[in-house]
């Protein structure tokens, strides 16, 4: 018998042996098909999370007895500090005087004192709720009175009240303070205001179970705030479930229908006042639309995301753009064309081919005043390579966070569709593996501008892949300004802690644009220096450059490698955002897309 007769002999005799197994269950089958994964197989798609249906609306229109809701929020001022501004005048003698007899006071005098104080603070449609709650807020607002400061501090509510509404037996409604900070001397609503309005009003919907309709009446209120509340709000009702079954499922704010916000002491607005408010919370629901997406990129599993599912969700953020994005996905061998040895050594080691992503927006118009390149750094997981890991390798999903903050604002810019403005959005995406043909310590790339790179250290990748990606944007894109987002160095993390991201950049005015959309974003960043003196650490015997400097500057040695790769003419910017890409409380937070949003946006005015 021929050893083809015999193979195929004994795989009839295998599959005779097979029990015959009962038709998989629907819901089984359901669940198998939802993972999308095979033992052979890649994932190839990832699922994403919906912005919450919820509606959010703006009122000018602002009585106490208009306020028919499940739940009523009060935003209220805190009291002028002009007598503490004086008080810190006070010498020394004077303040100890002053000391020694408040401690001589009772607590009952006290108390009556915060009381009053706290009585004297409720104005306008507070007030008449409180008069006619028989000073029931006032209660609440002294029992908190160390933590919600009379409505000084910005973003913290009070507990929530509840009490049958008068003369409607039965009927409960919840109430709560919202404190807005100090008034603002300008008397316009700026920086934290929207965004610390927005996030409260999403927790205590959240907080409060059952509500379905919410009226936040606030004093101050303009289209910039209404554009922040509604990005915070929105954003923050996003709970990750892709990967949740039965009673795990949690959705935040699960029976709302509706969250108006009224303009205290304002007639309803004229009709293109309306219009304006109404964009504006449009605009803040498409910022948190990018968000989300930044959100579900980093918290994604490296077993569903790679660089072939990261592709197609790419390609799904053009389609669903209408004709506004076009993307483009060079493959392995487009990659070589290019000579794109840096990254190509990276993703060597891969499970998935190597992935590059190039999506366009263009203006409607045709007209360009600026054509802009943004990269991000995208390592859908990294162990190290052979420089491996020896801690924290379970967070390495979050070294796409680059590439999360990129994508998340090429779909925001998408639908928002600015004029005067061409973006290029780049993603060299890979993951840093192990195996046979990984690249390892000691070899020399070749990155398609020419440069040799000497490889001191296998964990240090992710500036190899942006190498090449920062000369497409260069010399392919033709970009005249360019701005890379990588979760680069703990060292960054260490110098800014992991509220902020860390902006080096040689362009002074490059360096204020990114500083002025960092504060209308709140997206916080800190720009740091460059000093070209570090560059020394770079140096190689037998290349161009290394990749890796000494112990000391990581951060810095890090974005000077980089300017190796853009046109020295150029401004560039290399943003370091390995602090703020990941909360170990709630798993991403998006960091990153609404600061590229708002520059990319700003390039075109």
């Amino acid at each position: 018998m021929s050893s083809e007769s015999s193979a195929a002999a004994a795989a009839a005799a295998a599959a005779a042996q097979k029990p015959d197994l009962d038709p998989l269950p629907a819901a089984k089958k359901a669940r198998i098909s939802r993972t999308r994964w095979t033992f052979d197989d890649p994932c190839t798609e990832m699922e994403s999370n919906i912005v919450a249906a919820a509606s959010l609306s703006v009122s000018g229109r602002a009585a106490h007895e208009d306020l028919d809701a499940d739940l009523v929020v009060v935003g209220m001022f805190g009291p002028d500090d002009d007598d503490d501004d004086k008080d810190d005048d006070k010498d020394d003698d004077n303040a100890k005087m002053e000391e020694e007899e408040k401690d001589k006071k009772g607590e009952s005098e006290s108390a009556a004192a915060a009381a009053s104080g706290a009585a004297a603070a409720l104005e306008g449609v507070a007030k008449d709720l409180d008069d006619e709650l028989g000073g029931a807020l006032s209660a609440v607002m002294e029992e908190n009175s160390k933590s919600f400061a009379g409505g000084a501090k910005l973003g913290v509510a009070t507990p929530t009240l509840r009490a049958v509404v008068p003369g409607k037996k039965g009927v409960a409604k919840r109430y709560v303070l919202l404190g807005l900070g100090k008034y603002p001397e300008d008397q316009k609503a700026k920086g934290d205001y929207g965004y610390k309005i927005g996030s409260a009003i999403a927790s205590k919907c959240t907080a409060e179970r059952g509500v379905k309709s919410v009226i936040v009446v606030l004093p101050l209120v303009n289209q910039e705030a209404v554009r922040d509340m509604s990005a915070s709000f929105y954003s923050d009702l996003y709970s990750d479930n892709r990967y949740r079954n039965g009673t795990n499922v949690k959705v935040h704010a699960e029976n709302l229908e509706s969250v108006t916000i009224v303009a205290m002491g304002r007639k309803e607005f004229t009709a293109s006042e309306s219009k304006g408010m109404t964009a504006s919370v449009e605009e803040g629901r498409v910022l948190a639309g990018g968000v989300f997406v930044a959100k579900d990129i980093v918290n994604a599993p490296h077993n569903v995301l790679n660089s072939e599912s990261l592709a197609n969700f790419a390609r799904k953020i053009a389609a669903d753009s209408g004709d506004a994005l076009t993307c483009t996905i060079l493959d392995k061998d487009q990659c070589e064309e290019r000579n794109m040895g840096a990254y190509l050594a990276v993703a060597r080691g891969s499970e998935t081919q190597p992935q590059f992503i190039h999506i366009v927006y263009k203006p409607k118009s045709g007209e360009v005043k600026r054509k802009v390149g943004i990269v991000g750094k995208g390592l859908l997981f990294d162990t190290g390579g052979y420089n491996i890991k020896t801690g924290g390798m379970e967070l390495m999903k979050f070294d796409c966070g680059g590439a999360a903050a990129v994508l998340g604002a090429a779909r925001a810019i998408g639908e928002l569709r600015p004029d005067g403005v061409e973006a290029h959005f780049i993603v060299a995406a890979c993951e840093n593996m192990i195996n046979e043909k990984a690249f390892v310590p000691s070899d020399i790339l070749t990155a398609s501008n020419g440069k040799t790179i000497e490889v001191m250290n296998t964990d240090a990748e992710g500036r190899l892949t942006l190498a090449d990606a920062l000369v497409y944007a260069d010399e392919d894109a033709g970009c005249e300004k360019i701005i890379e987002l990588s979760t680069l160095t703990g060292a960054c993390m260490v110098a800014l802690g992991k509220k902020m991201c860390g902006v080096f950049t040689s362009d002074d005015d490059l360096a204020n644009e990114l500083d002025g959309a960092s504060r209308s974003t709140s997206d916080k960043c800190w720009r740091m220096p460059m000093a070209s003196e570090y560059n020394d650490q770079l140096e190689s015997i037998v290349a161009d450059v290394k990749n890796l400097g000494g112990r000391y500057g990581g951060a810095i040695t890090a974005g000077l490698f980089l300017q190796h790769f853009v046109d020295k003419s150029k401004p560039f910017a290399h943003i370091d955002i390995a602090g703020p890409v990941w909360n170990d409380k709630t798993g991403a937070p998006g960091f990153g897309a609404k600061l590229v949003t708002e520059w990319i946006r700003r390039q075109g005015v």
